[in-house]
């Protein structure tokens, strides 16, 4: 009868965790994707939108894409894709569904574990409808810790069933579990750490007195135990490193560690203010760098080592102090900040897993701390209704500013400071809707506040146009590019820009060439810099602007033009004997490379039957610097040969000149 009673009541305490949970978030089924990482996730990554094929699978599991390396992340996305199209409504239900199995499996896995009802039940709860953990849930970009958290879950199921079966199948599903976690976030490294908490407690395998009969009692042994699981967790550590490194998400080289430190003390405590009181929150929490709160952050820290010695001396009676505190403060360790990834001081997806140590605290805490109270069921019953009922409305009214791009990110600019990613973020959303003064202010505050935000700048290029406003636009563009030369879409739009003024490429390579010729040397550069503004690609534009700085004795920056106007027009022989001319004749080591001069020489005087008398003098000039004074005789008065006319008189006196250099074993070396 005992255990009819028990089962129903499993049973109808998880209907009730289901029913409470879809209560609060069902809203966001009717919310739209928004500006901040869903564009590049989800719906204008085209590798999203095929759906689930054997390219896709395969992209996902080999491509470092958004500076991330969660290839069943990107499947599930796929998948949703496949099923739902452009449609956020069912991306969002997808988050929902794992949020409501998570919280369940929260429920069951610490119920099986720890033998206690009430007090799992009500961590579930608590983690079903906290706040806090409304961005994980309403972010459709942040499916990764949903998903994450489930096979984190279900691992967690798994070792409490492998130590009631200790048998190799049952280890493996352990191990099947935490792979299929690392791949949907790489958040999961710290769980075999939290793995050995739970042995310390609730499963109780860690214990000095009966280490001494058994070995598997022993630290030690269970370390042992871990070693594959440790050994995924560093291979996804040093995977996630690389991948997010070469994405440029690493931001930690731009804040000493004393700054790293301080950011992390201080985000571990307003974590926790959070947890009690869920007010102000925000998409995104601008880091404050070198004006952070040195004193913030020293009271922080000693906040921490206080509460972790109080924890510590009462350790022995209550052990799941130490596992809720070492959970909290340990799975936070990838994400606290030490090493920096990202440009946010800190951010509320990221204790979706960490606050249910906190929560363990809470949950065991309360009963122990009122054991001697006459009305302690009473008072623990009306507590838990009274703070899950306040959370679940603080989640319902916190999940409204997820509602869309211009909700959220107004929310965030009413409760931050100095967010130039919200005042970016809503730009764009506010430029759709033809808002175009709005939009030119938000993008100039986002540059205010972080003068390289390269997307901003182009954003602010764009609305400056639809606004009329062309030549106010362009030298945002330019900045933009200058920044960030491979930035693509700024180089268009200033092309689209320079465009709509009536200026040609054609036109500005005409002028300048023209200019350089009457020796106006500055103006001509202007000139062919704008013809490259509106087309990189200009293979025309680079020579001659090439040309022009030579002339300005500007050596190192000609090579540069004429290399690229050689990689656009391989076989263009007047680029290439410059080139040529340029590295044997130069007197700067920098530039001085006779072999290299020798097969530009070369090439040009193949390409024109070496019936030039010029590309031949570059090729002497070339066989000289290398010290081969025999060919660079023969081919320099070959060159004199061909200097029949009187327009190469000139010509001819420079290689005569020049031949009695090589007569002589001397090279030629340009003196200006």
């Amino acid at each position: 009868m005992d255990n009819i009673i028990t089962k129903h009541r499993n049973f109808w305490s998880c209907l009730a965790l289901m029913l409470i949970t879809t209560a609060v978030f069902y809203q966001v089924c009717a919310y739209d994707f928004v500006n901040l990482d869903d564009p590049t996730y989800i719906y204008e990554n085209p590798n999203i939108q095929d759906g689930i094929t054997l390219k896709a699978i395969k992209w996902a599991f080999t491509a470092g894409y958004a500076s991330n390396w969660h290839p069943l992340t990107w499947l599930s996305h796929m998948l949703d894709w496949q099923l739902f199209g452009p449609k956020a409504g069912g991306h969002h239900l997808t988050n929902l569904v794992f949020h409501v199995a998570n919280t369940l499996l929260l429920f069951i896995v610490l119920k099986q574990t720890t033998q206690r009802f009430w007090p799992s039940a009500f961590v579930a709860a608590l983690f079903a409808v906290h706040p806090l953990h409304v961005e994980s849930v309403a972010w459709v970009s942040e499916r990764k810790d949903v998903l994450s958290t489930f096979f984190w879950l279900f691992t967690t199921w798994a070792y409490v069933r492998f130590i009631s079966r200790p048998k190799i199948v049952s280890y493996l599903l352990v191990i099947v579990f935490f792979a299929l976690g690392l791949m949907s976030k790489p958040m999961l490294v710290t769980l075999p750490f939290i793995l050995l908490l739970l042995d310390y407690w609730p499963l109780d395998r860690i214990s000095p007195k009966r280490g001494k009969a058994s070995p598997k009692y022993s630290l030690s042994y269970l370390l042992i135990e871990k070693v594959p699981l440790f050994a995924m967790a560093l291979t996804s550590c040093i995977v996630t490193f690389v991948v997010q490194k070469k994405g440029g998400a690493m931001e930690w080289e731009h804040y000493g560690l004393s700054i790293r430190l301080a950011n992390a003390s201080i985000s571990y405590l307003q974590y926790i203010i959070k947890m009690i009181w869920p007010a102000r929150l925000a998409s995104f929490y601008p880091h404050a760098g070198q004006n952070i709160s040195i004193l913030y952050a020293v009271v922080s820290a000693g906040f921490l080592l206080a509460v972790t010695m109080l924890i510590f001396r009462f350790a022995k009676e209550r052990r799941y102090l130490v596992v809720g505190w070492l959970w909290y403060l340990g799975t936070l360790v990838p994400v606290i900040g030490l090493i920096q990834v990202g440009a946010q001081a800190m951010a509320d997806r990221y204790t979706y897993v960490t606050l249910t140590g906190l929560f363990i605290i809470v949950a065991w805490g309360m009963p122990d701390l009122l054991a001697k109270w006459q009305y302690k069921k009473t008072t623990l019953t009306l507590s838990a209704l009274l703070v899950i009922s306040a959370l679940s409305i603080c989640t319902h009214f916190q999940l409204r500013y997820w509602q869309n791009s211009i909700t959220l990110f107004q929310h965030d600019l009413d409760v931050t400071k100095d967010n130039y990613v919200a005042h970016f973020g809503i730009a764009g959303p506010l430029r759709k809707q033809g808002k175009l003064n709005e939009t030119i202010y938000h993008c100039s505050e986002a540059i205010r506040i972080k003068p390289k935000y390269t997307k901003a700048l182009d954003c602010l290029g764009i609305a400056l146009c639809e606004a009329g406003r062309i030549d106010e636009a362009i030298p945002y563009y330019k900045k933009a590019i200058e920044i960030d030369p491979s930035f693509a879409d700024a180089k268009a739009n200033l092309a689209l820009a320079l465009a709509a003024k009536g200026d040609s490429v054609a036109n500005h390579i005409q002028k300048g060439h023209a200019l350089a010729l009457q020796g106006s040397l500055n103006e001509a550069a202007v000139h062919l810099t704008e013809a490259l503004w509106l087309d990189p690609n200009s293979a025309q534009a680079r020579y001659y602007l090439g040309q022009v700085l030579v002339q300005g004795g500007k050596a190192n920056e000609a090579i540069i033009h004429f290399e690229e106007a050689l990689r656009l027009k391989p076989d263009w022989v007047e680029p290439m004997n410059n080139l040529a001319w340029l590295l044997a004749a130069s007197k700067e080591t920098a530039i001085h490379n006779p072999d290299k001069a020798i097969k530009f020489a070369q090439r040009a005087c193949e390409l024109t039957d070496y019936k030039k008398p010029d590309f031949l003098d570059t090729l002497a000039v070339a066989y000289a610097a290398a010290g081969d004074f025999s060919k660079a005789i023969e081919t320099a008065e070959k060159a004199l040969e061909l200097c029949q006319s009187s327009e190469q008189n000139t010509l001819k006196s420079g290689i005569e000149n020049r031949l009695a250099l090589y007569k002589a074993g001397k090279p030629y070396i340009e003196t200006h």
